[in-house]
């Protein structure tokens, strides 16, 4: 755990003014895409990363924290008051929110949202303050072995979690591992895939990437789909803390569970707050002693998912420190800024920047805080805000794109990659190719690649040396035991199918 002095080193660093005002105004921002439909918290981060290029490394991440987190809340708004889900992660419970609005109790529903998705937030800062520094000392005994099992096991998490079938969720991540293999190669510095075209010789850039695969692709999917913010508007009171007591004492329980739940599914890489939303909102409603009333305004349904979904926030952020492997694609986005500053996610983080460690938990507690005051004023102007049309915001965003792709190296290149990578993303959104793979495989595509080639170089070509140690050993088996579960599943299905009929 921290010592004295760099809890209050860390301290410092959050309590410094400039800090705190790049953490109002991440906030501010992060309510605003949230709470306007089609505009994720994902695109949010990747319109901001080119904007923390010039800051430190602890405002930097401390936006895009107190963004995300604000943003995954702010979906609530046109989910509750439009019936269109801001973010991905309230599409779970957007029915019920609706319906709930519909009867005259949309400032319930958004109390319940605002102070639900806090806690849910400020337990899941709690587990990364208690869990991560403990996962620290076990990784720091990790050598290449470990970390490539690791590898193969996040990013065979991230097939297997992914939305739609094992098979697209594996072309994804395919097409990820090919693109990061763009470049000059690890060990023996040869061009791979570079058309004699210096500009590749280092790789396509992360930043232009993550802009065109999130900020480009999701608005080529709004004007295709012809989306906008200006729909029915539902009018409601201000007092929205009224009966959340009363929710809170009958439901504590249910919100524990979800949190829990919640925080382990951010954990999972590839899985995030939109699958934690989804598992929390079908286990309530299993667990429901009313489950007919979900999807026609289940207030259980709403208090367990929006819970999930800000605690899987935290949760992510568990691998992403501790082992560099992302668990969604925030803290993929996450991971490339700590290498854009030098700061290296691994064990060795916690060993070598103690104190930014404690102030990137501070943070999340503190942004959990700010959530209910700055969550109320988004609230009071939500009618406001979801009117904008997307006509005026389209181009404005393209222009952050550009600008955004543009500053990192100043290159033409860079605005050209971008689109193409957005043109590819919306091509896969258009099929049902989930995008999440190839991001994590871009990611995590260096790491797989250094260790394996580490550790053959060390054992001499001998494969059975990634089964040489107990860990590596002990992860090989889960990582290849998972390849085979959904055949194992089957056959166990099968096997009982033919007892019940014997």
């Amino acid at each position: 755990m921290f010592d004295t002095e760099i809890m209050a080193q860390g301290l410092a660093l959050v309590l410094d003014p400039y800090v705190l005002t790049v953490v109002v105004l991440s906030g501010l921002y992060g309510l605003f895409i949230g709470a306007m439909p089609g505009l994720t918290a994902t695109m949010a981060v990747a319109l901001l990363v080119p904007i923390t290029f010039y800051m430190d490394a602890v405002p930097a991440i401390a936006s895009i924290i107190t963004m995300s987190a604000m943003a995954i809340f702010a979906g609530d708004l046109p989910g509750t008051l439009l019936h269109i889900p801001g973010t991905p992660s309230s599409a779970a419970y957007c029915n019920d929110s609706y319906a709930l609005a519909k009867q005259g109790k949309a400032s319930f529903v958004l109390g319940i949202d605002l102070v639900f998705s806090a806690l849910g937030g400020l337990f899941g800062s709690i587990v990364l303050l208690s869990m991560a520094p403990l996962l620290a000392e076990v990784a720091l005994q990790f050598s290449s072995y470990e970390f490539f099992w690791l590898a193969v096991l996040g990013l065979s998490c991230a097939v297997i979690i992914s939305s739609g079938s094992p098979l697209l969720g594996l072309i994804s991540l395919m097409m990820g591992l090919l693109i990061n293999c763009v470049g000059l190669d690890i060990t023996l510095g040869f061009p791979r895939f570079t058309c004699d075209m210096p500009e590749l010789f280092e790789g396509f850039g992360f930043i232009p990437a993550m802009i065109g695969m999130f900020g480009i692709a999701e608005l080529f999917n709004n004007v295709s789909t012809k989306q906008s913010a200006g729909a029915e508007f539902i009018h409601y009171t201000k007092n929205i803390f009224s009966g959340i007591g009363g929710v809170f004492k009958k439901y504590w329980g249910q919100m524990l569970r979800s949190q829990a739940i919640g925080t382990f599914v951010g954990v999972l890489p590839g899985a995030g707050g939109d699958i934690a939303a989804w598992i929390c909102y079908g286990v309530s409603k299993k667990a429901s002693k009313d489950p007919d009333s979900f999807g026609k305004g289940s207030v259980e349904g709403i208090v367990n998912a929006t819970t999930s979904n800000n605690a899987a926030i935290s949760g992510a952020f568990i691998p992403a420190l501790v082992f560099g492997i992302p668990g969604d694609s925030l803290t993929a986005i996450i991971i490339g800024v700590l290498f854009m500053k030098g700061l290296e996610p691994g064990p060795t983080l916690f060993t070598n920047h103690g104190d930014f460690l404690f102030a990137i938990y501070m943070v999340f507690i503190l942004a959990n805080v700010l959530m209910i005051p700055l969550g109320y004023i988004a609230i009071s102007l939500a009618s406001k805000i979801m009117k904008v049309p997307s006509n005026l915001l389209n181009p404005i965003i393209l222009g952050f794109c550009i600008v955004g792709a543009f500053a990192i190296q100043n290159s033409n290149f860079d605005i050209a990659a971008m689109l193409g990578f957005g043109v590819a993303a919306y091509f896969m959104i258009s099929h049902k190719i989930p995008v999440a793979p190839a991001i994590l495989g871009l990611v995590l595509g260096d790491m797989l690649e250094n260790t394996f080639m580490q550790s053959m170089i060390k054992s001499e070509w001998d494969l059975t040396s990634f089964f040489s140690r107990p860990i590596a050993a002990t992860l090989g088996v889960i990582t290849i035991s998972l390849w085979f579960s959904p055949f194992i599943v089957k056959y166990v299905k099968k096997a009982l199918r033919k007892g019940k009929k014997a």
